[in-house]
């Protein structure tokens, strides 16, 4: 019985320590990836990004409205 449990403790120690040592090499590749990706990747102003996104904002908002315009308008007319 005793035997039994001492396999019992290393196989739960070898598989912890897998676990363990699969982590640390997936964290140290995240890090070394990212610090590549930010050196050769060019820089973004913060300020153009910005209106980017508002521009684009704006214009989905009136592709949105035109769409359910539209929809109401079918659905009004389907309705008799």
């Amino acid at each position: 019985m005793n035997n039994l449990l001492s396999q019992g403790f290393e196989l739960a120690l070898f598989g912890m320590g897998t676990v363990f040592v699969f982590l640390a090499v997936l964290i140290i590749a995240t890090k070394a990836m990212s610090s590549l990706v930010l050196r050769f990747e060019p820089a973004v102003s913060v300020a153009s990004a910005a209106t980017v996104a508002q521009d684009a904002a704006l214009s989905d908002r009136g592709h949105l409205l035109a769409v359910i315009s539209a929809a109401i308008a079918q659905h009004r007319t389907t309705k008799k």
